[in-house]
Formats: structure tokens, C-alpha cells, sequence
């Protein structure tokens, strides 16, 4: 097939970049010349600014059904396109289309935020001789950053409710994986959003990244990716304007597994946890810890599952395993499991590699005692490689799972209702799974972690807050 070509989107119409540069997207499984993606400029940056700020009077001044309308019909038209947007996404990062869930999760968003914009303000009366009320307001341009191992989740996830607040938005792909959301970038005029509303770059973030970082007219920005771009893009808001920021920067996720759990099931979550997608999510339990007394019976039947894996081609239908998303990405997961060979056991899986197109592919890794302080053990690999470690006490094991600058998701198997709470309370995560383990979540639920797994949350009761500024107006009453 022909290269796909992808433009930046900027004030309604599709644009090569101001200097005319162009990168090119292969395929992680075929390697083949998939797309010619433009490479965004500061300029373009700049452009996609001025038209979100001359938008911005027209599309804050709708009331939020009026807005609505727009975000709904866009939902309607990723549910309709799902075949499609699946094959994009298999294309450009090797996500199988059997695992793929992301229009459903798109459209999910469009449609609730497309009837959830109408922000409460309060008003008091405790202030004798005032009339006070709270204002809830957009803060006009804002801006996303959205990571490449999901991308419509990400696309649907900040740009709906930013959408329905009022703001207008500045959104950059990952270069990566800019396929799907170019696909449903140009479905943006149909679905009735005026020029400028939405306005979507593309290109690597040391270039389009950081202008929109350090840009004076941009007021928030939602960013989910590593924890080295959050600090470069805290530290650029801070060096501007002190943008309001929101982000979700990955996780070291922790299971613990007691002997009187469930172990089939047990076994059957965390493999499927830290599997899923190549292990390329930020929630994957990439360590879990089993109670000495059933670790054997435990790690038996953790080997097994993950032995079934099929890898192949993403885009057919009985594959469950796709490669790494790029050379890059391989490059490092390979790195750390030469690391966790030095420092703990290597237990073999021996799932088969497929016998064409294998250059990418990491088949499931499975370390056994690795030290505490090991790099395997303490730093994101953002693969299918997993450590199993054991325990004595319940004390220990909590000691063991908080032993980690990230917080984002944590799980407990266990039977006793007790020390499952007593687990809840004592994660020191964003995100706790009792008897289930990650992806399981909720949309009503805070989505987001403790310490440097990120800030602030996102969830269908509470994003709205992230994209609407809060005034307090105080109203004399003159007495009679």
C-alpha cells in the first residue's frame, strides 16, 4: 500500500509543516513504509495557537449542549470507523487487533462529555451584607500531549472534556503513533467543530513538545508519558507562564499474592496485566510478590499462561502478542533483560517467535528473585518482562510493594476482607486492585498515581475540573 500522508490540522485544514519536513512511520511487524508524517515547527505551534485563540470567543460563548452536539457526533463517527482505526493503530505500533478496545473508549467519552459539561458553580450567603458566588470558567487555549501506546484513549480522554468545558485545544501525537488520531482528526469538520477548535500537530517533543511546553498562550497541558519528559515539561511551564499541568507518568505496579488466594485466578490477572500490549501500558504489574508457602504452585501457573501467548501478525485476529512499537523501543526492553540476567534467574517460557518479520519481537520474560535494588526491579521497562519475588509477612510484603518512587497501581489476592483493607489503605498508590489487577479500572473512578506516577486525576466526575478555571465574584447587598 502507498505511505499515508499526515498533516498537521490547523484551523480547520489540513497543513505540511511550516518548513516542509517529513519523518518516516514503518511498521514494527513488516517494516514497511507505512506513512510520511509531518514534523511540527515551533511555527506551526504558533499558528495552531492563533487559531485556538481567535476560536476560543465563539466556541466558549455556545452552552455546553450546544458544544455537545459536536462531541457526539464525533463518537458516532469513531464507533462506525473501529475496524479501521484498529488496523491504524496495528500499523503503525503492533497493537493486535484483537486486544483492541480504544474506539469503544473513545466514543465512550465523546458521548458522555457531549452531556456533562455544565459545570456548578456555588453561591453563599455567609458573609453578612454579600451575596458570593463561584464561577466556573475555561481557561481558553490549552494543550495535550498524548503517548503512543493508546492512542485514542489518550485522544478522547483529554481532548472530550477539555472540549466541553469551553477551551480550545492544542493537541500533539506521539511519533510513534499518529495514524489513528490523524483518522479521526478528519473527521473533526464533519462532526460540525468550527476552525480552530481543535488543532492537532505532529513530530517528535524535543521540537513541537516543547514549544507548546514553554508557550506564554497556552494555559494547562495534559501530558501522559515518562517521567523524564514530565520533569522537562514541569520545569518548562514553570520557566513560562506557570501552566496549569495534569499529568500520568507511568508506574512500577506491584501484586502481591497471599497463600490463601485464588491462585488460578490470581495467575491468569497479573500474566494478562503484564502481557498485555507487549507490556507497553503504564499500569502492568511488572512486579509481584507471592507468598513463600504457594510461590512454586503460583510461578507453575503464571509460566504456563504466558507460554500460550501467540505472537504473529497484529492484524490477524488470533494474535494476542505484536512486537515492540519500534527499533527503539526493543533496543531497551533488550537492555534490561541483559540487566536482569546478571542480577536474578531467567525462568525460559519457550514461546515460539514468529519465523518472519521476528526482528521486534520480545517474547514473555519472566525473572525470579531479583534483588530489591536491581535496575529490572526499580525502573519502568515498558515490556513483557516480569519479576517474581516471595514473602514472609504481610508487614514485609507491604514494605516490598511501597519500595518505589512510582504510585500507580497496586493489587492484593487474598480471601481475608481484612488485610485486603488493611492493603487498600496501606498502597501507597494512586489506584488499588483487590482480588483484580490492572487494566481494571472504573471511568468513574480517579485515574492517576502517587508520588512520581503523576498529578492530578482524570475520570468521567472529575476531568472537568482539570480544563475550568474557578472565580469567586463577591456581590454587595446594600441594607436597608
Amino acid at each position: 500500500m502507498a505511505p499515508i500522508e499526515v498533516k498537521n490540522f490547523i484551523n480547520g485544514e489540513f497543513v505540511p509543516s511550516s518548513d516542509g519536513v517529513t519523518f518516516d512511520l514503518f511498521s514494527p511487524y513488516s517494516g514497511e513504509l507505512v506513512a510520511k508524517v509531518s514534523e511540527g515547527t515551533a511555527e506551526d505551534v504558533d499558528r495552531a495557537v492563533a487559531a485556538a485563540k481567535a476560536a476560543f470567543p465563539a466556541w466558549s460563548a455556545l452552552s455546553p449542549q450546544q458544544r455537545g452536539k459536536h462531541l457526539k457526533k464525533l463518537g458516532e463517527m469513531i464507533t462506525a470507523a473501529t475496524d479501521e482505526l484498529a488496523k491504524l493503530d496495528a500499523l503503525s505500533l503492533g497493537r493486535p487487533v484483537s486486544t483492541y478496545f480504544d474506539a469503544h473508549y473513545a466514543s465512550t467519552h465523546f458521548h458522555y462529555f457531549s452531556e456533562a459539561a455544565y459545570p456548578v458553580g456555588t453561591s453563599s450567603l455567609n458573609t453578612p451584607g454579600f451575596m458570593n458566588v463561584s464561577l466556573r470558567q475555561p481557561y481558553g487555549v490549552v494543550a495535550a500531549i498524548i503517548p503512543w501506546n493508546s492512542p485514542l484513549v489518550f485522544f478522547s480522554k483529554k481532548l472530550a472534556p477539555a472540549l466541553a468545558a469551553g477551551n480550545t485545544v492544542i493537541l500533539k501525537t506521539s511519533e510513534k503513533a499518529p495514524l489513528s488520531s490523524d483518522r479521526v482528526t478528519a473527521m473533526l469538520n464533519e462532526a460540525g467543530f468550527p476552525p480552530g477548535v481543535v488543532n492537532v500537530i505532529h513530530g517528535h517533543g524535543a521540537v513541537s513538545g516543547a514549544a507548546i511546553s514553554n508557550h506564554m498562550q497556552i494555559r494547562a497541558l495534559s501530558f501522559t508519558g515518562s517521567v523524564r519528559t514530565g520533569r522537562v515539561i514541569q520545569k518548562a511551564a514553570a520557566d513560562s507562564n506557570f501552566k496549569h499541568l495534569i499529568f500520568e507518568l507511568g508506574g512500577k505496579s506491584p501484586a502481591v499474592i497471599f497463600a490463601d488466594a485464588d491462585l488460578d485466578k490470581a495467575s491468569k490477572d497479573t500474566q494478562h496485566s503484564i502481557m498485555f500490549h507487549s507490556g507497553q501500558t503504564c499500569m502492568a504489574n511488572s512486579r509481584i510478590y507471592v507468598e513463600k508457602s504457594v510461590a512454586d504452585s503460583f510461578i507453575a501457573k503464571f509460566n504456563a499462561l504466558a507460554a500460550q501467548r501467540k505472537l504473529g501478525d497484529p492484524t490477524l485476529a488470533e494474535t494476542q502478542h505484536g512486537p515492540q512499537a519500534d527499533k527503539s523501543q526493543y533496543e531497551v526492553v533488550q537492555s534490561y533483560i541483559e540487566e536482569g540476567k546478571k542480577t536474578g534467574t531467567l525462568l525460559s517460557t519457550d514461546v515460539k517467535i514468529p519465523e518472519t518479520n521476528a526482528e521486534l519481537f520480545v517474547g514473555p520474560v519472566i525473572f525470579l528473585q531479583q534483588p530489591e535494588d536491581s535496575k529490572v526491579m526499580k525502573e519502568e521497562i515498558f515490556g513483557p518482562v516480569v519479576c517474581i519475588n516471595t514473602f514472609d509477612s504481610e508487614d514485609e510484603a507491604l514494605r516490598l510493594a511501597n519500595d518505589t518512587e512510582f504510585g500507580l497501581y497496586a493489587a492484593v489476592y487474598t480471601k481475608d476482607i481484612d488485610r485486603a483493607i488493611r492493603f487498600a489503605k496501606g498502597f501507597e498508590s494512586g489506584m488499588i486492585g483487590v482480588n483484580c489487577t490492572s487494566p481494571t479500572g472504573a471511568w468513574d473512578m480517579p485515574f492517576g498515581g502517587y508520588k512520581s506516577s503523576g498529578i492530578g486525576r482524570e475520570s468521567f466526575l472529575l476531568s472537568m475540573d482539570d480544563w475550568l478555571e474557578q472565580k469567586a465574584v463577591f456581590i454587595k447587598v446594600d441594607g436597608r
